[in-house]
């Protein structure tokens, strides 16, 4: 007896591979990954090195993906370290960051007073956030760009939830005071 039309189409998909699911988590975050790696080492060249070796560290790892249960999260922690790696060797290389202007688009709607104020205080955010202790750091942008819950954080990073939430408070706390002193 041959299958009917409808039988033939009810057929389950077959699953994506390793591989197509971890460039699509990438293609997907790729804007969110440069911006806080971005915040993280202060240029935009410097940015993409990271966001390159993060995705080299990963492919590397790809058979081991069916065991990680948060793909997203795994990736943005792959990404903060990759991060943190290249600014600790910063000291090794003479770098020339780009101008602020190139890295942030700006509304030109609201008059060049307006632009200088929001890149005035994107430049104090984003030292503020280097400011931050590192782990507080990294709660910080998993939260804010990796949108990510405190307990996908906790389960990424492996400490308690209310370490989480404490560190992010502490993070909030810092960001409040840096803004506000300015």
């Amino acid at each position: 007896m041959k299958p009917t039309p409808a039988a033939r189409h009810a057929a389950p998909a077959a699953e994506p591979s390793a591989e197509a699911r971890l460039e699509k988590v990438f293609a997907r975050s790729q804007a969110e990954l440069l911006g806080t790696l971005y915040y993280l080492l202060g240029n935009v060249e410097d940015a993409r090195d990271a966001l390159q070796d993060a995705f080299l560290k990963c492919w590397r790892h790809r058979t081991e993906l069916a065991e990680i249960e948060n793909l997203r999260a795994w990736v943005f922690r792959v990404a903060l370290n990759a991060g943190r790696d290249l600014r600790a060797t910063a000291w090794r290389r003479k770098r020339k960051p780009l101008d602020k202007g190139e890295a942030v688009l700006i509304a030109h709607d609201a008059g060049p007073q307006a632009d200088a104020v929001r890149r005035e205080r994107l430049d104090l955010v984003r030292r503020a956030l280097l400011d931050l202790r590192p782990e507080e750091q990294e709660v910080f942008l998993l939260r804010q760009n990796g949108h990510l819950t405190y307990e996908e954080i906790a389960r990424s990073i492996d400490v308690p939830v209310g370490t989480v939430k404490t560190r992010m408070r502490l993070a909030l706390g810092k960001l409040r005071e840096a803004l506000k002193g300015k």
